[in-house]
């Protein structure tokens, strides 16, 4: 297989992470994930997500730009753990319609985010996983992530409404949607495998149905 950049998508708990870690790991892929436990901004915006979303979101641009142009440059095919594209369609949408993020900030940010993604390469997949927001909201607090305890089962709700809504128009690569509520590929070898073979056709350019 030709070098390939793929790209995880979807809500907090769909698994994300897990998958990019095993697929990753099968497949001898480069792996990317999200800034969160080296973020300067995180701990500030928890505490006052008003003053801080903007220069949250500004730094997750500049973070996840790095990664895609490292992505570019690596000689192996590489997996990201969470896209760019979700900064501004599904999380930064989210501030700004929660008040957080003022109309003057988000449009600044979005000018920015077209000018910066508009010179990045285009994907060859995202992989998109969906799970019932009570499903979500049950992983989230089975997890106890501290900087998690605020998420709310209506905030997941906004998030899966905007996701759904960016993904209707989504054409810059091909997407294989993958639900994760009955999907154990974390303790059950069978069902990574199925993933994987998943990946790997969709790659191939085959016609594959969602799992």
């Amino acid at each position: 297989m030709t070098k390939k950049q793929i790209l995880v998508a979807g809500n907090i708990g769909t698994g994300k992470t897990s998958l990019t870690e095993r697929i990753g790991a099968r497949m001898g892929w480069t792996t990317g994930y999200e800034s969160v436990s080296d973020n300067p901004y995180l701990p500030d915006f928890y505490k006052d997500m008003k003053t801080w979303s903007f220069h949250l979101q500004v730094y997750f641009l500049g973070h996840r730009a790095r990664q895609y142009l490292e992505m570019a440059a690596d000689a192996r095919t590489v997996i990201l753990d969470r896209s760019i594209y979700e900064d501004a369609y599904i999380f930064a949408r989210a501030l700004h319609h929660m008040d957080n993020l003022s109309e003057r900030d988000y449009m600044a940010y979005l000018r920015l985010f077209d000018l910066v993604v508009n010179s990045l390469p285009a994907p060859h997949l995202l992989i998109y996983l969906k799970a019932p927001v009570d499903v979500l909201m049950e992983r989230i607090k089975r997890r106890a992530r501290g900087m998690e305890t605020g998420i709310s089962i209506e905030y997941l709700a906004l998030l899966d409404s905007f996701y759904e809504d960016w993904l209707k128009n989504f054409d810059l690569c091909p997407v294989l949607t993958i639900r994760t509520d009955n999907l154990d590929y974390v303790n059950h070898t069978i069902a990574l495998e199925t993933v994987t073979r998943r990946i790997t056709d969709k790659l191939a350019g085959k016609d594959v149905m969602e799992l």
